[in-house]
């Protein structure tokens, strides 16, 4: 069992992780997504370029077809997303837009031309990248982006601020293993995107020897000794030795990952391109995150006067729609007061129609104290006896039961027939065609068919002058036996 750490390693650990924390939410974070319909190839470019902006992306971002653009500007803020890297499609061309959080601006782009990463290997003789070079973030490197012009200005504030800035005299040498160039071109307009793995090697030595300082030892079957390795330098391929010059050696200010690779020393930077390859062309500049007043514009120039003539029907129709969101909210609170009058009328119509339903409610208060329910249950009674003009029935523990429509008297003279239709109207039954009750003796088929399909099953019984109608209404299952 292994040692416990002690209070000072858990308080090295908890501040190494704040740091980490605050470090990982002071850099820009992208979200790379497309809006529309695109094709198999795009869709690959978007996949690429994730990969590029590695590791403060969202690498597997989902996007669903009813996602609007304001759903990621809503999660955008608490997972402090600062750019958007938005791809859509055209039937003539594929178009690039990025945007800065939360209030922009937006820059439109033009995709002129691109490759992908399985394009760009497979030109490739040789190529370097493996998983350990997007651990970190890549170098930007801007060229001619230095020329005159708000648009070139503002392009290059864009990209500076897309990835991490590097403090140069604290940043470690060997967590740099990419790099993203931006060249723009004064005479097309265009900006060449290209991403690149840097790889550094020391120089100052023939072939062989380089060769031998390399992990694997190279293959000397063919050679009688070791010198001819160091001085011929055969069985190498063009390759493994590529020629370097002022170009790229530079004098390592530290120690570099790789054999031979030491602070102070004459060192070669070599750049393998591992896609992906773009051409963009600046289209316009917006205000805000897609309806703002555009800054900027490729092909259309306006005058000042155009510009401000625009502003004022911008601001006329940004006044319409207030007057026009106002008038709803004021037309929704004049149909909540209506519905609320109308309620109130409702209720009182109902209790004018039904002044007893009130009392004869058979809904149960769960707080009503049991004297207050005994109470009702008396009153009940009562109302029984002098609407019907019979006692009603006892249960089995010998108090009177409820008048609900269920336990009427067995036995009806034609005398109480009105008074049974005001009772149940009052009680139970609201609606007039369940208290069509036949008083005549001679019921031919069709009312006897009608009284079933209104009632359910139903029965005449004949016993002497006497004339027996059962009924068993279908909803509450009321049981009446009238004498007609």
């Amino acid at each position: 069992m292994g040692k416990s750490k002690t209070k000072n390693q858990k308080k090295a650990r908890v501040s190494a992780n704040h740091v980490a924390e605050e470090t990982y939410g002071a850099v820009p974070h992208t979200f790379v997504f497309q809006r529309g319909q695109i094709g198999k190839n795009v869709a690959q470019l978007i996949l690429d370029v994730r990969k590029v902006m590695q590791p403060y992306t969202a690498e597997s971002l989902k996007v669903r077809k009813k996602n609007v653009l304001k759903d990621f500007v809503s999660i955008a803020g608490p997972l402090g997303v600062t750019h958007f890297v938005i791809f859509s499609k055209t039937p003539s061309s594929v178009n690039l837009r990025v945007a800065r959080l939360p209030k922009g601006p937006t820059l439109h782009f033009k995709v002129v031309k691109y490759s992908l990463v399985k394009d760009v290997v497979s030109t490739l003789k040789k190529h370097r990248m493996h998983e350990q070079q997007f651990t970190h973030h890549p170098l930007l490197i801007l060229n001619n982006f230095g020329s005159s012009g708000m648009h070139i200005k503002l392009m290059a504030t864009m990209f500076q601020n897309m990835f991490p800035s590097i403090n140069v005299h604290k940043v470690n040498l060997n967590n740099i293993k990419r790099c993203v160039l931006l060249n723009y071109n004064t005479e097309s307009g265009e900006i060449e995107f290209r991403h690149y793995s840097l790889k550094v090697v020391p120089v100052g030595m023939s072939r062989g020897v380089k060769k031998l300082m390399q992990e694997r030892c190279p293959n000397m079957n063919k050679l009688e000794d070791i010198s001819e390795l160091l001085i011929k330098g055969t069985n190498l391929s063009e390759s493994e030795a590529e020629q370097d010059g002022d170009h790229n050696i530079t004098e390592l200010p530290q120690a570099y990952s790789g054999r031979g690779n030491m602070a102070s020393q004459q060192s070669a930077v070599r750049l393998t391109e591992i896609g992906p390859r773009m051409t963009l062309k600046l289209s316009k500049i917006e205000e805000g995150m897609g309806g703002g007043n555009i800054l900027y514009h490729s092909v259309i120039s306006k005058t000042e006067e155009e510009i401000q003539e625009i502003l004022k029907r911008k601001e006329a129709q940004l006044k319409a729609k207030q007057e026009r969101r106002k008038k709803q909210e004021q037309n929704v609170a004049q149909k909540k007061d209506q519905r609320e009058k109308n309620k109130v009328k409702s209720l009182e119509g109902m209790k004018r129609k039904f002044p007893e339903a009130d009392e004869d409610s058979e809904v149960e208060d769960p707080g009503a104290q049991e004297d207050t329910a005994k109470a009702y249950s008396d009153d009940d009674a009562e109302y029984y006896r002098q609407a019907v003009g019979l006692d009603p029935d006892e249960d089995k523990s010998g108090k009177p039961q409820k008048n609900n429509g269920r336990n009427l008297a067995r036995h009806l003279t034609r005398k109480n027939l009105e008074s049974l239709k005001r009772t149940l109207e009052k009680r139970n039954f609201r609606r007039r065609e369940h208290l069509q009750i036949k008083t005549r003796t001679n019921l031919n088929l069709k009312e006897n068919r009608a009284l079933k399909n209104r009632w359910g099953e139903n029965k005449v019984s004949k016993r002497g002058s006497e004339t027996r109608l059962y009924l068993l209404h279908r909803s509450c299952g009321c049981y009446i036996s009238l004498h007609l």
